[in-house]
């Protein structure tokens, strides 16, 4: 397999970058499959951060704060 690879590799490198961001997306949709159980811990998480956000037991961070230190110069 390791061989089978290496050659992918090599003919990977002479593509152009439109078709190695397309072989990308292709591989990443393939690896992405749905977890239910990753999906009700998350969604558990938000409604957590939701009720604590309501109840005002959360601090929050505004938009512009978290941006600001991103800008581009």
């Amino acid at each position: 397999m390791a061989h089978v690879a290496d050659d992918l590799l090599i003919r990977i490198q002479s593509l152009p970058d439109i078709e190695k961001l397309r072989l990308v997306d292709n591989i990443l949709t393939q690896l992405d499959k749905p977890d239910p159980e990753l999906d009700r811990i998350w969604a558990d998480e938000a409604r957590k951060r939701w009720e604590a956000y309501k109840a005002g037991r959360m601090k929050t961070v505004s938009y512009k704060d978290v941006m600001v230190p991103h800008r581009r110069p």
